[in-house]
């Protein structure tokens, strides 16, 4: 049956990768995003039949128009990248905290009645159970440090998501993505970070030879890298199937260290890496990857590996050179 979604964020990497399958699935689909960092290119193919508003998420009478007729809100605006963490934590925090604060709002005003939120891996740091369930606290390592302007906003997220949701809702739910990878998703995580850095290399490194790689710490870092079509079909298992005042992690069981992740990338290119190493970014997580049994228990489970899923995202980014920024930063996020 069709449902009229409204998706915040819906410009952005993980949103418009939603809007595309929304629309493939038949539902009506309106978009809300300023395009700060999302770009309406992303939905190219489908802009027919898409109702794309632009505004900003923390303004009451924008988002009200938006929620307006929805069946459901799926809230994923976010100010994501680790070079906005540090360089802009005030603008980090101000968009998570009153922009979740305006959907409920908006969502309560318009009687809408279904609203999926999206939080992070960040909101938990570094746990003490690896594979991480959805159930471990919650921490703020350390509130003086602009890391966790993102963590510590999402944690609030969920907080307001939950308890607000406890009235007026017939389901409110909660996802945290864990280190998802695509095509076109930014320059400020380590996928693309390094897909860029190893281009720049294979042109100026004479063909045949290895490719010295520079990391930031030793590279034992761990994480578990989901590509954006199976998270894609995650959500929608947990916009469909979710409980009600639950929260899910969207992810994969397969760990690897950020080492890895840079031999990977570099072997796209037919290449090997020389990696060195360097010092490690303050506040760095050291292990990641989350616990799925609760969304299997739903129905799904990820199918494309690392190996498989990366050499066509590496050669995105080799062939876009001109949407590259000036500098791009961190490496494990």
């Amino acid at each position: 049956m069709s449902r009229r979604y409204l998706v915040t964020g819906g410009t952005g990497f993980l949103g418009a990768s939603l809007v595309h399958k929304l629309v493939r699935d038949g539902n009506s689909v309106r978009v809300l995003d300023n395009n700060w960092r999302g770009n309406p290119r992303r939905l190219a193919g489908i802009e027919d039949r898409v109702e794309l508003l632009i505004g900003d998420i923390r303004d009451p009478q924008v988002v009200r128009r938006a929620v307006d007729g929805m069946d459901c809100v799926v809230h994923m605006s976010a100010i994501n990248g680790t070079r906005y963490f540090y360089e802009q934590p005030e603008l980090v925090v101000d968009v998570a905290i009153r922009g979740m604060l305006t959907v409920i709002d908006a969502c309560r005003d318009a009687k809408v009645r279904e609203l999926i939120v999206a939080s992070s891996s960040e909101a938990y740091q570094s746990p003490g159970q690896v594979p991480t369930p959805e159930n471990v606290p919650l921490v703020v390592p350390d509130v003086r440090n602009p890391r966790y302007s993102y963590g510590g906003s999402k944690l609030a997220s969920e907080l307001i998501a939950l308890n607000y949701g406890r009235t007026g809702f017939d389901r409110v739910v909660v996802f945290r993505p864990h280190n998802v990878y695509g095509a076109d998703m930014g320059f400020e995580h380590v996928v693309p970070e390094f897909s860029v850095r190893a281009a720049e290399a294979d042109v100026v490194t004479k063909q045949g030879s290895p490719l010295t790689f520079p990391l930031k710490g030793d590279g034992a870092q761990t994480r578990a890298f989901i590509h954006v079509d199976d998270f894609t079909d995650g959500l929608a298992t947990v916009i469909t199937r979710g409980a009600h005042l639950n929260v899910y992690h969207i992810g994969t069981t397969e760990e690897v260290t950020i080492r890895r992740v840079a031999e990977l990338v570099v072997a796209s290119f037919g290449r090997e890496a020389i990696i060195e190493i360097g010092p490690a970014p303050f506040g760095e997580t050291q292990r990641r990857c989350p616990d799925i049994s609760k969304i299997q228990a739903l129905g799904w489970s990820p199918s494309i590996s690392l190996e498989d899923g990366l050499p066509s995202v590496v050669r995105w980014y080799r062939d876009h050179p001109e949407l590259r920024p000036s500098r791009v930063l961190g490496d494990s996020k």
